[in-house]
């Protein structure tokens, strides 16, 4: 790939919009969930199962019901999404209180 289009590809990539949201993760076998935000929510499963497959995540819960019960019982699902249109300030707000209230309806743990 010669210098030109390698650089417009890049161009592209980090000019697509970012998807900010809420998600949980959730234990199908006990019906645990766990409730994050991400800023970048269209790609943060990758990571997050990434660490767990490693054993690496920093959530000990979370590392504890995935080792326990595998990789088969956890499903990641968005909860909610911000409009593209929020500030930076706002768009860190408002995912703080979406996710405080995703985690007081499911009774879910922090992530």
């Amino acid at each position: 790939m010669t210098s030109s289009p390698r650089k417009a590809l890049i161009a592209a990539y980090k000019e697509r919009p970012t998807l900010a949201g809420v998600f949980a993760v959730i234990c199908n076998a006990t019906g645990q969930a766990w409730v994050g935000q991400s800023r970048h929510i269209d790609t943060h499963q990758n990571g997050m199962w990434f660490s767990l497959r490693q054993g690496s995540s920093p959530h000990r819960t979370l590392q504890a019901a995935w080792t326990t019960h595998g990789a088969e019982a956890f499903r990641f699902e968005i909860l909610d999404r911000l409009p593209e249109d929020y500030s930076d300030l706002r768009r860190k707000d408002e995912l703080t209180k979406r996710a405080a209230l995703w985690r007081a309806r499911l009774e879910a743990e922090g992530v």
